[in-house]
């Protein structure tokens, strides 16, 4: 069986005394894509923030390759070789789109490889090279979610978390990101946690997946059979007609293997 990049057990996050991620389980192999589908509300965006250390958990086990690193300062999660690309991209507006890139890359020393990753970077996102002397603020939402992936390759990361990279982009830049996002894995073997509330692309683009009601995981199993779930199409994927979408609760989690 392919090692465990990513393991997650028993995590609880709150906010004040309000507990916004209950009892989540999940993890994610080596060379992997995982989804985590979910509504608004659900716990995806917490449960990535508790990973990558910028949430505290009051319970449970983060592992990155076996290390824990759960309540661990940020900084410190990032050199283990975790790489987090945050809702809404978050780029440096005054920046230029290099420097926003070089800043990926500012814990490593190796120059030349270094040079050799932002050109590869380049070549996956030929807009970036082109505005590479421009102000990543004046970049349009899908250039910006390009450099934030980017950015994030830049730290030579062995997992990435992305947060919603769909988000705010038209169905043609969905389907282009997501293009990048499976070569990356495919090509440069980058295992990838992926949260995202278009579960089509998600299934679509992910080997297994987890779905969030209320903070808890309520189903998982391999996307393509999840993609069949009668809960997933009419919930997720808008193919019944039939019941409020993102409101169903599962008294029990649902697992395929």
């Amino acid at each position: 069986m392919t090692e465990a990049m990513l393991q997650v057990s028993n995590l609880e996050t709150y906010y004040g005394p309000i507990m916004a991620i209950c009892g989540v389980s999940l993890e994610v192999r080596q060379g992997e894509i995982v989804a985590v589908l979910g509504a608004n509300g659900a716990g995806k965006t917490t449960l990535l923030k508790t990973i990558s250390g910028a949430l505290n958990c009051r319970k449970g086990d983060v592992l990155l390759e076996g290390k824990a690193i759960q309540n661990r300062d940020p900084n410190w999660v990032a050199a283990q070789g975790l790489a987090h690309v945050p809702e809404g991209r978050e780029v440096f507006p005054f920046l230029s789109v290099r420097d926003n890139l070089m800043l990926g890359a500012y814990r490593r020393s190796d120059g030349d490889t270094i040079s050799a990753d932002l050109e590869t970077m380049y070549r996956y996102f030929p807009a970036l090279k082109e505005n590479a002397g421009k102000l990543a603020g004046y970049l349009s939402g899908g250039q910006q979610q390009m450099l934030a992936i980017a950015r994030g390759y830049m730290s030579r990361p062995r997992l990435m978390v992305l947060d919603e990279p769909s988000l705010g982009l038209s169905p043609v830049l969905v389907q282009s990101i997501f293009h990048i996002i499976r070569r990356l894995n495919e090509e440069e073997g980058l295992t990838i946690l992926l949260v995202e509330q278009n579960a089509a692309v998600a299934l679509e683009t992910s080997r297994r997946a987890y779905v969030m009601e209320v903070g808890g995981i309520v189903m998982d199993g391999p996307s393509a059979e999840l993609a069949r779930s009668d809960d997933i199409k009419e919930f997720y994927l808008g193919q019944k007609e039939t019941g409020v979408r993102g409101t169903r609760r599962w008294k029990k989690r649902k697992t395929w293997r």
